[in-house]
């Protein structure tokens, strides 16, 4: 058996919008606008370069709600590279793909494969002795086990399921679909399940491998760091090598700052400054869009609290000095007083004040997101619900803010 590599991607979300941007920023919208099609470029490019045999799609490469069709235009002719290259795809649609109106009607090059979506079946790739199995979604809200009725592994051959997926202890926040267990698909007799639909990479067994890529390009805060594709080395008939190389043109990243032992937020600023520059190293020239944490016991705490805005002013000036492209996507300050520390505002409404940020802030977090895990898990597949659960996110905790200062505002003119 030749020696040979191919490529496992999965969740391009082509054209799919990095939520939250626009509404946020505008200017850095704007610049990373082409994102997840210069993330899928990347992908081409890294196949023909790696002299890749074949190329794994495990689902959801459009957006369910996605209706341009030049979107589609784009992905074909990304195709016709890889063929004209001696490079075969084998795909199935997943649970966004389904809702695309014409994800099933592309007409791809003849080195494209689309596993049916009637019944899981078989391709073979003779001349390196593999055998490729899947099937695309039938509908986009699966709620039954499709892996099961995978075909037999093929006696002598190199066995590949390729399956869109919420496989047991991995699925995080996604939606519950096509649902399995490593073990089952362990037991399954393949050396290599090429996964779809959670967006971490992971590897889930290694004898045999289940894989998931990950998506190529992250789309908001919670899907922060290097983003891409697997790249598989097989020698002497058998999985060698396993490795994640980053495709992603954006990258989002998360930081926490532990502010315990500053007590001048200058001298808090320079430190910062020194951490948030191995950052922008980490993420190798790509924009870096960042979520930030304070953290930690500080006599900063109250007046960082009462001047949220003019510290995000002070935080964004520091980003600009650095090199590279940085945008402060949302600053969370987790901060408490010292103990036995004194409120700088002693009076009632300074007490209220503070206490309103903190709640606005963090501590109505772990609600919100158990809310809208159950708001999402009843919206069909498609940027538009992606969007809407992200601005819900975002506006929530400030309307409540705002909400409980007017409340307080009343009280005080009923009082006075």
């Amino acid at each position: 058996m030749p020696d040979f590599k191919f490529i496992h991607a999965a969740d391009l979300h082509l054209d799919s919008p990095l939520l939250g941007l626009a509404g946020k920023s505008a200017d850095f919208a704007a610049r990373v606008e082409a994102a997840s099609r210069e993330a899928f470029d990347n992908l081409v490019e890294l196949a023909i370069d790696e002299s890749c045999r074949f190329v794994l799609l495990a689902g959801d490469i459009f957006d369910g709600d996605l209706r341009n069709f030049q979107t589609g235009l784009y992905f074909v002719d990304g195709m016709r590279r890889l063929g004209e290259a001696g490079i075969d795809v084998f795909m199935i649609l997943g649970n966004h793909d389904s809702q695309n109106r014409f994800a099933d009607k592309l007409s791809m090059t003849p080195n494209v494969h689309v596993f049916p979506k009637t019944a899981a079946t078989s391709r073979s790739l003779d001349d390196v002795e593999v055998t490729i199995h899947g099937r695309s979604y039938p509908r986009w809200d699966v709620s039954e086990d499709i892996a099961r009725d995978y075909p037999q592994a093929t006696a002598g051959t190199l066995n590949i399921g390729v399956l869109h997926t919420a496989c047991a202890g991995s699925e995080g926040e996604h939606a519950r679909y096509a649902p399995c267990t490593p073990e089952q698909l362990a037991n399954h007799g393949y050396d290599y399940w090429a996964l779809g639909h959670v967006h971490e990479s992971a590897i889930l067994s290694e004898h045999p491998h289940i894989v998931y890529p990950g998506n190529l390009q992250g789309r908001h805060a919670r899907e922060a760091g290097p983003k891409g594709a697997i790249l598989v080395t097989v020698k002497d008939g058998r999985i060698e090598v396993v490795e994640h190389r980053a495709l992603d043109v954006v990258r989002w990243h998360s930081a926490s700052f532990d502010a315990t032992l500053h007590e001048d937020q200058t001298t808090m600023l320079a430190a910062l400054r020194g951490e948030l520059a191995q950052v922008g190293l980490a993420a190798e020239g790509r924009p870096v869009a960042l979520r930030l944490t304070l953290h930690g016991a500080t006599p900063l705490h109250a007046h960082m609290t009462l001047n949220r805005e003019a510290l995000r002013e002070d935080i964004e000036t520091l980003l600009a000095t650095l090199s590279g492209d940085h945008w402060l996507e949302k600053l969370v300050i987790a901060t408490t007083p010292p103990p036995n520390m004194g409120t700088v505002d002693p009076s009632v409404g300074g007490r209220l004040a503070l206490e309103i940020d903190r709640l606005a802030g963090d501590a109505v977090e772990p609600t919100l997101e158990a809310r809208l895990a159950e708001i999402r898990a009843k919206l069909p597949a498609g940027a538009h619900a992606d969007a809407f659960i992200e601005q819900m996110r975002t506006d929530i905790p400030a309307r409540a803010a705002a909400l409980a200062r007017s409340l307080v505002s009343e009280v005080g003119h009923a009082a006075d």
